[in-house]
């Protein structure tokens, strides 16, 4: 199995690039919306998350559609743990182990879920579908090569602020912030004048 590594903008994160799926695709087609790990306590409905908690040194992991976000502890050195990562991943995906355990999953409390484009009406409706679709086609593929996800939560119509979660190694980077507000408030005021801000929800 052949595994890509790239830097992120994130200094303590490592993105990992498998020749197969990971995630995958949703229900509707579209790449899944990432799963974040920021413990080990949280790893337990995913045999690849657990894998890598297990090497010492790793303080969070984020699964993507067709990557894996490492983040490392500070002090630790790549060069110390790399190889060890590299090891799990291959090992988990070639043995075909699913990565999430679907019956430990539905156990575990769900994130809060994004409002559903059916609780929209008129004009609102068609904001809503134009933000999800430029965050789907712009915002995601930009995030997620930096090893992170982007997720549309919720839009208020009445103040014009869009709800988004951000997960992987944008969740906790330094300039997450800064990528927002300046990247992707920006592109969405652009294309959609009615939105006033963009807000990062957990």
């Amino acid at each position: 199995m052949f595994i890509q590594t790239e830097d992120t903008p994130n200094p303590l994160s490592m993105k990992f690039i498998a020749d197969r799926a990971v995630l995958g695709l949703d229900s509707s087609g579209r790449p899944a919306v990432g799963v974040d790990f920021p413990n080990e306590e949280t790893a337990k409905i995913s045999p690849l998350a657990a894998a890598l908690f297990a090497i010492d040194g790793v303080s969070g992991v984020f699964l993507g559609p067709d990557f894996v976000t490492v983040t490392k502890a500070e002090g630790v050195d790549w060069a110390h743990i790399k190889p060890q990562v590299l090891g799990a991943i291959a090992d988990l995906l070639t043995a075909g182990v699913p990565v999430i355990d679907k019956a430990a999953a539905a156990a575990r409390p769900a994130r809060k879920a994004a409002t559903s484009i059916d609780d929209y009406e008129g004009d609102d409706r068609e904001i809503v579908e134009q933000i999800i679709d430029l965050i789907d086609t712009r915002v995601r593929p930009a995030v997620a090569a930096d090893g992170g996800d982007i997720a549309f939560q919720h839009w208020e119509p009445r103040t014009g602020v869009v709800f988004v979660s951000l997960h992987g190694s944008c969740s906790g980077c330094p300039s997450s912030t800064m990528t927002l507000k300046a990247g992707i408030e920006n592109m969405l005021k652009h294309y959609v004048p009615e939105i006033a801000k963009v807000e990062a929800v957990a």
